[in-house]
C-alpha cells in the first residue's frame, strides 16, 4: 500500500508540475517572500558548508554553469538546462568537458564573469587555487578533476583523470555555483557575491538572512520578487504558528511532519502543503575505530535490532521509505526496489527474529542484562535528529546498549563527524544529487573525509570507479545496485529509513516546484512570485 501511495504521490506531483508549467500566469512583480529558517549556519559560503540551511537562502545568490530545470520535479540528466554555460561538449572518451559561456554576465559588484572565474572555482574545489576553502565539504566530488584550461574569455575546458559521464549531474546541483576570482573566500563566508537573481544583503545569526532583487540579473525579467527574507526560529512549533498566523509565506522545506501538517490544515485550511521525499536518509553512525564498536559482530547486532517500520510509523505516521543508500523508486532513479531490499540483513520485517539473532551475538560477546554498554549518542541539535535519536536509543536497549543523547550545534556538527569525535550517532544525511557519484564518493570511498564511520573496502572503491566511468545507463544502474547491496550487507552506515515530510506555503506563492528526489536543487527562486 505504501508503495502504491508513493507511485500516486509522484504521479500527482509530476502532473502538477506539467500543469503549472503550461498555465498562462500573469506574473506580478514585487513583494517580499518570507520564509522561516530552522537554525543559524556557520557561514554563507555554499562551497564551505554541508547543510540545506545554507543552500536554501544562498542558491538564489549564485548561478551554475548548468542547472536542473526548476520546474521539473524529478532531477535527472534529461532535466539539466544551460545557465552560465550556453552549451557544453564532451571529447570522445569523456575526459574533457568544454563550456561555451554566456556573454554580458556581471557579478553583483559589477565585474564581468569570464572563463577565468570558471577556472578559479574548480581550482578552489580541487585545492589548486591561490585561495583556500576553510573546509571543502564536497572535496570528494572533484577528485577526478585534473584541472581547467581557459580557451578565451568565454570558453573553458575541465579536464578529467578518467572518464566520468555523470559529472553533469554534479555540475547541475545547487551546491556547485561559480565563485568570483576577485573575491576572497573569507569575504564569501560573510558577504557572498554571485551572479544570481538575488543579491546578499545581510546575515544576523539567530535573527535573519536577507536577500534583495538583482536589477542587473543576466536573465531578462527575472526575478519577480523584490526580496527574500529568512527569519531564524529554532523552535519548530513557534515557527509553524507564525506560518499559520500568516507571518510567513513558506515553511522551511521538508520540515513539516505528518502530525504538524494536520495542524496546519486544521488551522490554516487555505495553505498548500506537499509531502515529498526529503532526499535525506536517517542512518546510524558507528565509529569503527573505537572499542567495542570495532567488532564487526557487535555492529551487526546493532543493525539487526533496528525496527525500521516503527521509525516510519512514529515519526511519519506511515510516510517514509525503506531503502539503501540510494533513494528508492519511484522518485529515486538509482535505488533498490522492495524485492531486493527484502534480501538484506534486517530488512525482512521480522523484528522479533532479527532481535533474537542480535541478542545471541551480544551473549557470545559477553554482554547481557547484567553487563551492558553505556555510551553517548551524538546527534545534531535539531528535531529531525533528536526525535529519531530517541527512538534509536530505545531500540538499542533491546541488545543491552544504554545510550544517552549528546547534542551538537549545527555549526560544529559536520566537523565533529569528520574528526570522528563520536562513538555512535544518528545522522540525517542529505544527498544533494540523486546520482551515485555524489552518494558513493562523498560518503563511502575509503579516502573521503565524509566517510564518517571509517568503513573501507578497496575492491568496492574500484567498483565505484567502474560505475562512474560507465556511459551506458542500464549497465551503470546494475553496478550501482550491486554496490548499494554490498554497502548494506557490510553495514557501512546502516540506513534506518528515507524521510518524507511536507513543505507548506500560502496560496499567494506561485511558480514554486518541489523537487521529488532532492531538496537541494530547487531554490533559485527566480520564477517565484506573489499573487497579492
Amino acid at each position: 500500500m505504501r508503495w502504491t501511495a508513493r507511485v500516486l504521490t509522484t504521479m500527482v506531483a509530476l502532473l502538477l508540475t506539467v500543469t503549472m508549467a503550461g498555465a498562462a500566469y500573469a506574473q506580478k512583480a514585487g513583494g517580499v517572500l518570507r520564509i522561516y529558517h530552522r537554525d543559524s549556519p556557520a557561514s554563507m559560503s555554499i562551497h564551505e558548508e554541508g547543510t540545506v540551511g545554507v543552500l536554501l537562502p544562498m542558491m538564489g545568490v549564485f548561478s551554475n554553469l548548468m542547472l536542473y530545470d526548476q520546474h521539473v520535479a524529478q532531477n535527472s540528466t534529461q532535466s539539466i538546462v544551460p545557465e552560465l554555460a550556453t552549451k557544453w561538449t564532451w571529447n570522445a572518451d569523456y575526459t574533457a568537458l568544454t563550456f561555451t559561456l554566456r556573454e554580458g554576465v556581471k557579478w553583483h559588484d559589477g565585474q564581468n564573469f569570464t572563463a577565468d572565474d570558471v577556472k578559479c572555482t574548480f581550482d578552489l574545489l580541487i585545492g589548486q587555487g591561490k585561495d583556500r576553502l576553510r573546509l571543502n565539504y564536497r572535496e570528494s566530488w572533484w577528485v577526478n578533476v585534473e584541472g581547467t584550461t581557459v580557451n578565451g574569455p568565454l570558453e573553458a575546458t575541465v579536464r578529467l583523470k578518467r572518464p566520468q559521464p555523470g559529472l553533469l549531474a554534479l555540475l547541475a546541483s545547487g551546491e556547485t555555483p561559480m565563485y568570483p576570482c576577485h573575491v576572497p573566500t573569507r569575504v564569501m563566508r560573510q558577504a557572498p557575491i554571485g551572479t544570481g537573481p538575488f543579491k546578499f544583503v545581510e546575515y544576523k545569526p539567530n535573527q535573519s538572512i536577507k536577500l534583495a532583487r538583482n536589477p542587473d540579473y543576466w536573465k531578462p525579467g527575472r526575478p519577480y520578487l523584490d526580496a527574500v527574507e529568512y527569519t531564524i526560529i529554532p523552535n519548530r512549533s513557534t515557527a509553524l504558528l507564525g506560518f499559520i498566523a500568516g507571518k510567513f509565506d513558506m515553511t522551511f522545506p521538508n520540515e513539516v511532519t505528518v502530525p504538524l501538517m494536520a495542524d496546519v490544515k486544521a488551522q490554516a485550511p487555505h495553505a498548500i502543503c506537499q509531502m515529498t521525499p526529503t532526499s535525506e536518509t536517517v542512518g546510524m553512525l558507528i565509529n569503527r575505530t573505537v572499542p567495542p564498536f570495532d567488532n564487526a559482530e557487535l555492529r551487526r547486532a546493532m543493525a539487526l535490532t533496528l525496527d525500521r517500520k516503527s521509525f516510519i510509523d512514529i515519526l511519519g505516521q506511515g510516510f517514509g521509505d525503506m531503502g539503501g543508500m540510494m533513494l528508492p523508486p519511484p522518485e529515486g532513479v538509482w535505488g533498490m526496489g522492495p524485492e531486493m531490499l527484502a534480501t538484506l540483513p534486517g530488512y525482512d520485517g521480522n523484528v522479533r527474529k532479527n532481535r533474537e539473532e542480535a541478542r545471541a551475538i551480544m551473549h557470545r560477546l559477553g554482554y547481557g542484562p547484567d553487563k551492558r554498554i553505556a555510551v553517548k549518542m551524538a546527534v545534531r541539535n535539531i528535531p529531525v535528529y533528536r526525535d529519531p535519536g530517541t527512538i534509536l536509543i530505545d531500540q538499542l536497549k533491546e541488545i543491552y546498549i544504554d545510550a544517552e543523547l549528546d547534542t551538537t550545534e549545527t555549526a560544529t556538527w559536520v566537523p565533529k563527524l569528520i574528526k570522528k569525535d563520536y562513538v555512535i550517532g544518528l545522522n540525517v544525511l542529505g544527498n544533494p544529487v540523486d546520482d551515485p557519484d555524489v552518494v558513493f564518493y562523498q560518503n563511502h570511498v575509503c579516502d573521503s573525509k565524509r566517510n564518517y564511520t571509517g568503513h573501507c573496502n578497496r575492491d568496492l572503491d574500484r567498483k565505484i570507479d567502474q560505475q562512474s566511468m560507465e556511459p551506458d545507463p542500464v549497465k551503470r544502474k546494475q553496478l550501482v545496485l550491486e554496490i548499494d547491496q554490498t554497502l548494506q550487507v557490510e553495514m557501512a552506515r546502516p540506513i534506518i529509513y528515507h524521510r518524507r515530510a511536507a513543505t507548506c506555503w500560502q496560496p499567494e506563492v506561485k511558480g514554486l516546484t518541489m523537487m521529488v528526489n532532492s531538496q537541494y536543487n530547487g531554490w533559485r527562486m527566480e520564477d517565484v512570485w506573489l499573487d497579492r
